[in-house]
């Protein structure tokens, strides 16, 4: 399958534009190596906006030759000095096709842009349980076989151990590049999170984040409907970094994530279940 230039890709022409020019820089580059070109994350889930960044992956017949590797390092040096909003919002990864065939390379290294970034470095930011579910399972095809054509399903257990582990540090690691306490997209943030997190425990599955808000409205205690409110009603803020919570509103979110974490069992359906 292949897009025409006509085709729809997402509700933005502008970012859909660029899709396109990068598609086409990624067929001159990798010439008979390109296997696939994805789009994945948020768009893929259907839910992708203006304050959303754009996943890609492009899936390789084999490991990257040095000479590629160096014209994709100018591609993406490039690319973010555009003025162009989608210029600095995408990221994505080059990940050899015989890898994502396959979970047991989960976790390996692929050469990864990320958002805004002039840089490739070696991350696993598009190999773990999650992101690999949102590709196979929505990921929107740009050229190649569609995901599901050759990508397993990627386990229950692994989805929902990725979420158990990353649950109880998710206020640590956030603290290492945002406050939560002068920034009030880092308090939505995490309250966002914290729900997409306790979605995928109970389902073993990815939501995006007005879905995950939507049904922790709908199944957690009443006392946390005020803030999840609040954090679904201000979403089209957008990042603002000079605009700080309201009083109390970071506080709630750590209570908020700590009783997620004391969730974390209760939320998991019974073995018969599984």
């Amino acid at each position: 399958m292949t897009l025409a230039t006509n085709d729809v890709i997402t509700p933005y022409a502008d970012l859909d534009e660029l899709l396109l020019e990068l598609l086409g820089r990624w067929r001159s580059i990798l010439g008979d190596n390109l296997a696939g070109a994805y789009v994945q994350g948020s768009f893929a889930l259907g839910s992708g906006d203006r304050h959303s960044d754009c996943d890609w992956l492009v899936a390789t017949h084999g490991r990257l030759t040095e000479p590629q590797i160096a014209r994709l390092r100018e591609l993406h040096y490039e690319i973010p000095t555009r003025e162009q909003q989608w210029c600095q919002d995408i990221e994505g990864s080059y990940a050899p096709i015989a890898e994502l065939a396959s979970v047991e390379h989960l976790g390996r290294k692929w050469l990864f842009n990320d958002r805004g970034h002039r840089t490739l470095n070696w991350d696993d930011h598009c190999n773990r349980p999650h992101t690999r579910w949102i590709l196979r399972e929505h990921g929107i095809t740009l050229t190649g076989p569609t995901p599901s054509s050759f990508m397993p399903p990627v386990p229950a257990d692994e989805m929902r151990g990725e979420a158990a582990t990353s649950l109880p540090t998710l206020l640590e690691e956030l603290a290492t590049w945002i406050d939560i306490d002068t920034i009030g997209w880092g308090q939505r943030y995490a309250v966002v999170t914290a729900s997409r997190i306790l979605y995928t425990l109970h389902t073993a599955e990815v939501t995006s984040k007005p879905g995950a808000l939507e049904w922790a409205l709908r199944t957690l205690e009443p006392r946390w409907r005020p803030l999840l409110a609040q954090v679904r009603d201000e979403r089209s803020l957008g990042w603002d970094p000079h605009r700080p919570p309201r009083a109390g509103e970071a506080d709630a979110a750590r209570s908020f994530v700590t009783h997620s974490v004391q969730l974390r069992g209760r939320l998991l359906p019974s073995p018969s279940r599984r």
